[in-house]
This record gives structure tokens, sequence and C-alpha cells, in this order.
């Protein structure tokens, strides 16, 4: 399994700058999201992430934020669910398009960003920064917003000091910002090859099932 999952981020390292999209891609992905012509009347949940919310390589809806979507419908809440994911995003370009999706208030706002960040070696300043930075401007526009940041872990290739303090990163965040933290979104997925896509990257369909499994309690636990 270690050797997987060495093989898995190795991939991933090597293969993100392949699900980077042109700006005008990524304006066409966003204004494609809100595809579901639920009530507005329902409080929303905004899923902001990169390929892994996005669901590359799989239909959106077998995305784990298409996961969360129908388990609402099937509990018949009160709530929606937008995908603002985006392939290759980073947490500064993520920063940079907030404002767009932040028109409306979010009941939850699902933070999954930072994993392109390690993958490229950007320093972990800058990654803190632009996360607390994300964590505050929804904050400070929205204060009754429920803050979900996606924690996430990265191979020893920019060396081992480097890897474990990115690992802290999350933690540290969270408790500096006072949001709810999921330890690890890809527990029980990552470097797995029957739960990756052929690319040994991004999850297939079941993959996105254990995601799914990960993350409902703790969606769950915020709007119940």
């Amino acid at each position: 399994m270690k050797t997987y999952i060495q093989s898995f981020f190795l991939i991933l390292a090597l293969a993100t700058f392949s699900c980077n999209s042109s700006k005008e891609e990524k304006m066409e992905a966003t204004q494609e999201i809100e595809t579901a012509s639920t009530p507005a009347s329902k409080k929303l949940i905004l899923f902001f992430g990169n390929s892994l919310s996005a669901g590359y390589g799989i239909d959106e809806d077998d995305a784990f934020p298409g996961l969360v979507a129908a388990r609402i419908d099937s509990l018949e809440l009160g709530y929606r669910v937008i995908n603002g994911g985006l392939s290759g995003e980073t947490t500064a370009s993520g920063l940079s398009r907030l404002d767009w999706f932040l028109e409306e208030e979010p009941a939850v706002f699902v933070l999954e960003l930072g994993g392109n960040d390690g993958l490229r070696g950007i320093d972990l300043s800058e990654t803190k920064k632009n996360l607390k930075s994300i964590i505050q401007l929804v904050r400070s526009k929205y204060p009754e917003t429920k803050i979900l940041l996606a924690g996430m872990q990265i191979p020893p290739n920019m060396g081992q000091e480097y890897t474990e303090n990115f690992k802290k990163l999350y933690p540290e965040v969270a408790q500096e910002e006072e949001v709810t933290l999921i330890p690890f979104l890809l527990e029980g997925v990552a470097g797995d090859p029957d739960l990756n896509l052929p690319d040994g990257i991004h999850p297939t369909e079941e993959g996105h099932l254990i995601v799914f499994e990960t993350i409902w309690p703790y969606i769950d636990k915020m709007i119940n």
C-alpha cells in the first residue's frame, strides 16, 4: 500500500499541470456549475476546490459534491449544492475568483484547496496565508456561514520537512480560524489503483463514494 500511495502522489505531481484550464475555460466552467433548477429559497452548500471537487474524469453528479446533493434531496432537506471546483486550482487562484461565488450567502462553505500548492512546492506560508484569507473573506461577508476545511497530504518529494509541515498546515489553519477540519479528504482512496482512474490521480465513482462517506458526517452535523 505504501508503494501505491507513493506512486499515486508521484503521478499526481507530474500531472498536476495537465489539469490546468485556460482562463476562458475556467470562466465557462464557473458559468456552468449552477445547473440544477432547485429553488433559490433553499439554503446553499458551496464546494470550493480543485479537480477533486470538480469530479475530473467522471460525471459531475457522481463526484462527492453531487453525492452530497443526492443525499440531501433524498432526505428532503432544505438545502441545495453548488460545485465550485475547477481543475488545477491553487489557493492563490481560488482566492482571486472567490468574490464571484459570494454573491449569495452559503450556509456551508467547503474549502478543498492546497494540494496543488504542495505538489508545486509553493512556500507554505503563502498557502497558509491564502487559505486563511479565503476563510476570512467568507466570514467577513457572511459571519453565520459554517466553514469546513478539507485537509490534504503530499508525498515527500519536496523533502520530509516540507511534507510534515504541509500536513500540519491544515490543523493550524483550522485552529487559528476556528473552522471544522477533515484531517485527510482522500483517506482510504489515495494510492489505491482500484479506486482511481487510469491516470492514478483522480478517484473513480467508487472512490468518490468513499470520499462522500468521509465528508458526509461533517455536512450532516452542520445542517442538522
